[in-house]
């Protein structure tokens, strides 16, 4: 774990919402409890992403693009180029060895994250892909391949965070998805709660539902960034 990273900094709250509005509206309600904020697939089909992203500069918040740039080396290399100086901290890739090489090459101000593997799956969801190894080694043989290739991190259950602290070191960022702090009974498998993401080497953790779904979004954000402070101090 990078011990650099300031504590506030380290919840990172997707705006999982199908409208900009909708997103305003909640991190204006989260207020001063979280700085750092996810933009995804949902709000990019919503035709105003970059006026949201451009938003959430202005308002001094953190950006992570999640995107997962996918295509042709030298377009995914060309679409991460497209967002520097633009205030964006992290920005995900999914893909090949060649892939990750070209959005490294061309990732400038922006910080690039390769995804191992999504926490929706599973090893009987590997099993259909054609994935014939376990779960912990996938996400082993892409973070190194990663790192290698000049990725600055990793986006990865916190569950696979030991194997890779142990077998890759620190130089690098996990950030982790399927954060649930309290029992889980959605589309995602395979989730840990904050305390363990941190103890087993994460330096983020990406927090949705549990946050927008709360009753009080922002005390829900307050406890996180409670236990996030616990847990490192």
């Amino acid at each position: 774990m990078d011990k650099n990273i300031a504590n506030q900094d380290r919840l990172i709250v997707a705006l999982d919402v199908p409208t900009v509005a909708e997103a305003k509206a909640m991190v204006e309600k989260l207020g001063d409890a979280v700085s750092f904020y996810k933009i995804g697939l949902e709000l990019f089909m919503s035709g105003e992403y970059f006026e949201l992203l451009d938003w959430l500069k202005a308002q001094d918040k953190k950006i992570f693009v999640d995107l997962k740039f996918f295509d042709v080396p030298a377009t995914v290399g060309r679409a991460i180029k497209q967002l520097n100086g633009k205030g964006v901290t992290f920005a995900t890739i999914h893909g090949n060895d060649s892939i990750m090489r070209s959005a490294a090459e061309n990732k400038g101000d922006v910080q690039v994250l390769a995804v191992t593997v999504l926490t929706s799956l599973d090893r009987g969801d590997l099993d259909d892909l054609g994935f014939d190894c376990d779960v912990d080694k996938l996400v082993l043989s892409r973070a190194k391949r990663a790192i290698a290739l000049g990725c600055d991190g990793v986006v990865a259950s916190g569950l696979e965070a030991p194997v890779m602290r142990e077998n890759l070191g620190h130089n690098f960022m996990i950030v982790s998805p399927g954060i649930r702090p309290v029992d889980n009974d959605d589309d995602q498998k395979r989730v840990v709660t904050v305390e363990k993401a941190f103890e087993n080497g994460a330096d983020y953790i990406v927090i949705g539902r549990p946050i927008r779904d709360a009753d009080n979004p922002k005390a829900a954000a307050e406890m996180i960034q409670a236990q996030i402070a616990k847990t490192i101090s």
